[in-house]
C-alpha cells in the first residue's frame, strides 16, 4: 500500500511543472510542503554512508595485502564473516554473478553497488529466493536454478549455526541436528535428488517461513556495522563477534527459543531425553508465528559509556531472548491419560505445543496459540497449526478453529481432535489418550509432552491456581455437620438405602 501511494505521489509531481496537481474535475489542489522531495533524495545517501566507508576500508585492506584495487573474497571473509566461510563464499559469489564481471574480485564502485542492492532487500519472499539461489546452480538447458538435497542441507546447517552461535547463553550444539535437518530435507525433496529453487523457496514459505531470515539479518547487520570496528580490531577473528554488533540496530531479532533451565533438552537432572530437542525447537520457532517465541522483557541496559554489553546485544540480534519454553506436562513423569493431560494443561493462558510420539518413531505437534479449553465446538486462533515432525517435517494444516477437546459433553465426539474438517480431522486422539489416528491409520501413543510458550509469570499463575485447587479440595474433604443438618442430608438417606440401621435419640 505504501509503495503504491508513493508512486502515485511521484507521478503527480512529475505531471505538473509546479507543486500543484490537477484533479479530475479540473480544480487545482496544493500538495503540502512536507519532507518528500529533497529529503527522499537525501535519505538513501545517508543510509548508504556505512557502505561507502566499508568499501573504502576493505579496498585499503585489499590494496595492502594483495595490491589489487578492489575487494577480494579473502578480505570479504576475513573482516565481515570470519566465523562463517561458507556464508561469505556464497554471498561474495552472489555479488560477482550480479555484477557480470569476469574478475575474481569486485572493484570498489561495483562492491558498493552490490552491497546497496543487497541491503535494499526487505521482502521475506525475496530473501528466501535469494538464499536458495545462492546455494543453487544454474541449468542452462532448462533455464532454471537447481538445488540438490545436499546443498539444501548445507543451507539449513548454515542458518542453524548462525542462530545457535548467538544463543543467549553461549554457542550451543544439538546432538540430533542431523536427524532434524534430514526430516526437513526429506519433507521437501520426497526422495528426489534435486529440485528447482523456486519450488524449494515456495515449500519453505509454506512450511517454515522464517527459517532463512536469520541469515539475511545477520548478513545485513554485518555489512552495515562492520566498518566501525575493522580498524580497531587488530585480530580479524574478533570482528563481527563483539563490539561490531554492539553498536548496531536494536530492531534485528531472530527467534530461537530458550527452553527452561532445569535439565534443558533432556540434559542435567532430566530422567530421560525430551521429545523437543534444541534443534527441533529452533525449527518450530522458525515455522510458527512470532507469537510462540516472543522476546522476554529484558532488564533495561546500563546507561554507561559503552552502552549495552556486546554479548547481550549479540544474543538479541542473532538469537532474540524470547520467553522460556517450559514443560508443563510430561506423560513419562506425570502419567499418560486424559485426566492427567487436563490437570496439567488446563489453566495455562499462553500458547502451547503438544508433541505426540507414537510407534514407528513418528512425532506430531499440535500448536495452540491460546489457552486449552473443553468444548464440543472447534476453537483456536489463526496461529493454530499441526505439524509432522518425524520422520518428515511438514506442515499438515494451519488456520483458525482447528482444535477440539471434549471429555464431558455427551452426544459429541470424545477426545482431542485437530483439523478444520470435523468429519475428517487431520489428527484424532481417543478419550483415553492411548491411540492417535492419522490418515485413518491408528498408532499407539508412547509419550506426550506439552510445552508452554509463555513467560514465567503465566506459569506461576497456573501453579498458584493449582495450589489453591488442592487446598480447596483438602478443605472440603472434612465437613462438620450438626445433628439438624444430618437429618436432612442426602448422604443419610443413601446410607439407609444401603442397609445401615437408623439411630434415634429415644433408642438406648
Amino acid at each position: 500500500m505504501g509503495n503504491h501511494h508513493s508512486r502515485r505521489s511521484t507521478k503527480s509531481e512529475e505531471s505538473g511543472p509546479n507543486s500543484l496537481a490537477s484533479s479530475h474535475n479540473g480544480s487545482r489542489r496544493s500538495i503540502p510542503n512536507t519532507s518528500s522531495g529533497n529529503d527522499i533524495q537525501e535519505k538513501p545517501v545517508n543510509q548508504m554512508l556505512p557502505v561507502e566507508k566499508l568499501a573504502t576500508i576493505l579496498a585499503q585492506k585489499t590494496q595492502a595485502e594483495s595490491k589489487i584495487k578492489g575487494v577480494t573474497k579473502t578480505v570479504f571473509f576475513r573482516y565481515l564473516f570470519p566465523k562463517y566461510p561458507l556464508l561469505a563464499d556464497k554471498l561474495f559469489k552472489y555479488f560477482l554473478d550480479h555484477a557480470n564481471i569476469k574478475t575474481d574480485y569486485l572493484p570498489v564502485d561495483i562492491f558498493r553497488t552490490q552491497c546497496e542492492r543487497y541491503l535494499s532487500i526487505l521482502d521475506d519472499d525475496i530473501v528466501r529466493d535469494t538464499f536458495v539461489k545462492m546455494w543453487s546452480t544454474f541449468d542452462e538447458e532448462k533455464d532454471v536454478y537447481i538445488i540438490t538435497s545436499e546443498s539444501f542441507n548445507s543451507l539449513l546447517m548454515c542458518a542453524y549455526h548462525v542462530s545457535m552461535d548467538h544463543y543467549s547463553e553461549g554457542p550451543q550444539m544439538c546432538l540430533s541436528i542431523s536427524k532434524t535437518l534430514k526430516a526437513v530435507v526429506d519433507g521437501c525433496f520426497y526422495q528426489k535428488s534435486s529440485l528447482s529453487s523456486q519450488y524449494v523457496s515456495h515449500w519453505l514459505a509454506d512450511n517454515a517461513a522464517r527459517l532463512l531470515l536469520p541469515l539475511h539479518r545477520y548478513a545485513v547487520h554485518s555489512i552495515a556495522t562492520a566498518w566501525r570496528t575493522i580498524d580497531q580490531n587488530e585480530q580479524p577473528e574478533s570482528t563481527g563477534v563483539s563490539d561490531t554488533l554492539a553498536l548496531g540496530s536494536a530492531g534485528l531479532e531472530l527467534s530461537t527459543p530458550v527452553l527452561e533451565q532445569s535439565g534443558p533438552f533432556g540434559q542435567g537432572k532430566a530422567p530421560h531425553p525430551h521429545l523437543l530437542t534444541m534443534s527441533m525447537s529452533w525449527l518450530l520457532a522458525c515455522a510458527l508465528p512470532p507469537l510462540y517465541s516472543r522476546p522476554q522483557r529484558a532488564s533495561s541496559p546500563n546507561n554507561s559509556a559503552t552502552g549495552i554489553s556486546s554479548l547481550s546485544f549479540l544474543s538479541k540480534i542473532a538469537c532474540a531472548i524470547p520467553s522460556h519454553w517450559t514443560m508443563i506436562y510430561d506423560s513419562d513423569e506425570h502419567g499418560l491419560g486424559c485426566n492427567r493431560f487436563l490437570h496439567h494443561v488446563l489453566g495455562y493462558k499462553s500458547p502451547t505445543l503438544v508433541i505426540f510420539k507414537v510407534e514407528d518413531n513418528q512425532k506430531f505437534c499440535v500448536c495452540s496459540p491460546c489457552e486449552w479449553k473443553e468444548s464440543h465446538h472447534y476453537w483456536g486462533g489463526e496461529g493454530s497449526a499441526i505439524f509432522q515432525l518425524l520422520p518428515k517435517f511438514q506442515l499438515l494444516e494451519k488456520g483458525s478453529k482447528l482444535l477440539y477437546l471434549n471429555t464431558t459433553v455427551r452426544g459429541y465426539a470424545q477426545g482431542l481432535r485437530a483439523g478444520s474438517d470435523p468429519r475428517a480431522p487431520v489428527i484424532t486422539v481417543d478419550i483415553g489418550f492411548e491411540k492417535i489416528e492419522w490418515k485413518k491409520i491408528p498408532y499407539q501413543i508412547e509419550t506426550i509432552e506439552v510445552w508452554g510458550c509463555g513467560d514465567y509469570i503465566e506459569r506461576e499463575k497456573q501453579l498458584e491456581v493449582k495450589k489453591w485447587e488442592v487446598k480447596e479440595a483438602e478443605r472440603q474433604r472434612v465437613v462438620k455437620l450438626s445433628a439438624d443438618d444430618w437429618l436432612d442430608h442426602p448422604d443419610r438417606y443413601l446410607l439407609e438405602l444401603a442397609g445401615r440401621p437408623q439411630y434415634h435419640q429415644n433408642q438406648t
